[in-house]
């Protein structure tokens, strides 16, 4: 059979692989510049083919609210903003966490703080990798740097999702919602029966239990001693998911004297600086981190051995650097470049950096 080739936005595509890998729903609002998932799904119906609901809720809270409903009867549900709106999900993210439901959010991120601007961020790295809302959790990150990524990780994200029953995020940017690239979309395939997710999700609160009641979900418990083992039982599952579902992808590091560590739409503008700055000589390599939660530290510092510094290269104030700095053991010089406001570097500043604050 053909590939399904299709040109398209990224938001596009996150819409499109939705539909074609059996999601059941989604709940969401629009918030610029992710509009498009929700705008591709109204204009595709999936409702009439698929049976997949697709509801624009009141308010992100309300959204957020609804797929912890949906993931509470073991369905494939997802929701989409930007990061004002990922904000206002906050509460709901933590209550899903605590309560250990697979789901999947989509944060296509915009500049900040506040309601800042349109363009296009990665200031929500902190917000996304380091929880976020209260509690101790994680979510399982995922940071595409293609629109065909965009396509490729919503089913990745909802198998890690159902496999460690966790929420996971698909953590975009401005860039890569937006821009336009050719995509393989996935086979179509059908939603599961509902006999397939009684036997898959026997947590569910379905309804459907034989010989007792309906399962009750919930991230509630007033005796400390038991939440305490709640607790305990999170950061088991998290050192897992750690152990097991590191990400990432190393570009001309074989030979690298400097290492530039980037993600998303800043790993694609460092490939071709690495290109500037090779043929002036200069050996650099990139490490892109795929799973920014769990964080690739060991592969990081594996290479900081073999490199004279590296530079972590962001659109924000600098976060993902600390987590490069705490990878880092032996002393190397870690430095960051990055610009914010929505202002997106161009290659040529990106070796600047390299050259003024690794290379003098």
């Amino acid at each position: 059979m053909a590939e399904d080739v299709v040109l398209m936005k990224g938001n596009e595509a996150i819409a499109r692989a939705a539909i074609r890998t059996g999601v059941d729903a989604y709940f969401g609002y629009p918030i610029t510049p992710q509009s498009e998932v929700l705008e591709t799904l109204a204009e595709e119906k999936p409702w009439e083919t698929t049976g997949m609901v697709v509801l624009q809720a009141e308010s992100e809270v309300a959204a957020i609210n609804m797929v912890y409903g949906g993931a509470a009867t073991g369905k494939k549900v997802f929701t989409s903003s930007s990061s004002p709106g990922v904000s206002l999900k906050q509460e709901g993210i933590s209550y899903i966490a605590g309560a250990e439901l697979p789901c999947v959010i989509v944060n296509v991120m915009r500049g900040g703080p506040g309601l800042g601007t349109i363009q296009p961020s990665q200031a929500d790295y902190f917000q996304s990798t380091k929880g976020g809302g209260h509690g101790d959790y994680h979510l399982i990150v995922l940071a595409p740097s293609s629109v065909q990524e965009m396509a490729d990780f919503v089913d990745l994200a909802f198998d890690l999702a159902f496999k460690y029953r966790n929420p996971a995020l698909i953590l975009s940017d401005g860039v890569i919602g937006q821009m336009m690239e050719k995509v393989v979309l996935p086979p179509m395939r059908p939603r599961r029966t509902e006999e397939e997710i009684i036997a898959q999700c026997p947590w569910a609160a379905n309804g459907k239990r034989k010989g007792r009641g309906p399962n009750i979900i919930t991230s509630l418990e007033l005796d400390s001693a038991i939440m305490e083992q709640r607790n305990i039982h999170l950061q088991a599952k998290y050192k897992e998911i750690s152990e097991n579902e590191v990400r990432f992808e190393e570009i001309n590091c074989e030979d690298a004297e400097y290492l530039i560590v980037a993600f998303g739409s800043c790993a694609r503008i460092a490939q071709k600086a690495i290109e500037i700055a090779r043929n002036e000589g200069i050996k650099v390599g990139i490490l892109r981190p795929i799973t920014l939660w769990p964080f690739p530290s060991k592969e990081i510092e594996r290479l900081s051995h073999q490199m004279k510094g590296i530079l972590s290269v962001e659109l924000n104030a600098g976060q993902m650097v600390e987590d490069v700095q705490l990878a880092v053991k032996n002393g190397v010089k870690v430095e960051y470049f990055g610009r914010m406001g929505g202002i997106v570097p161009d290659p040529d500043e990106v070796v600047n950096a390299l050259k003024e604050k690794l290379m003098k």
